[in-house]
């Protein structure tokens, strides 16, 4: 069993800033890849950022220049600063891992509950 757990998500300005964090736990034997997703309404899901355990990242052109995904392996810990945020950034982010367990050793992805950032105009 594996459970990703986001925070930081809320109310902010347009310019503003939000930093998300989610963190893994359970039986986790390794997580390769750490990233965001994101959903805002009439819109179908979409990849925000990514980050690999050797730190290569790609994001989203929406995303590029304002935020910036990064990951703390030791604590199963990854992040997403979200600086200048736009109205159009308003969504439901979800933290999302390619993890092998334990008791599933094969590759699966494991996803959070989401978290709601909204950004007003």
């Amino acid at each position: 069993q594996v459970q990703l757990v986001e925070s930081g998500g809320g109310l902010v300005q347009a310019g503003g800033s939000l930093r998300l964090s989610c963190a893994a736990s359970g039986t986790i034997f390794s997580i390769r890849t750490m990233g965001w997703y994101r959903q805002a309404p009439g819109q179908q899901r979409e990849l925000v950022a990514t980050i690999t355990s050797s730190s290569s990242t790609n994001y989203a052109d929406s995303v590029k220049g304002r935020f910036t995904i990064s990951r703390d392996n030791a604590k199963n810990t990854w992040y997403l600063q979200m600086n200048s945020l736009k109205p159009e950034d308003t969504a439901v982010y979800v933290c999302n891992a390619r993890v092998v367990t334990i008791f599933r050793p094969s590759e699966h992805d494991a996803w959070g509950q989401g978290t709601q950032v909204t950004v007003s105009s």
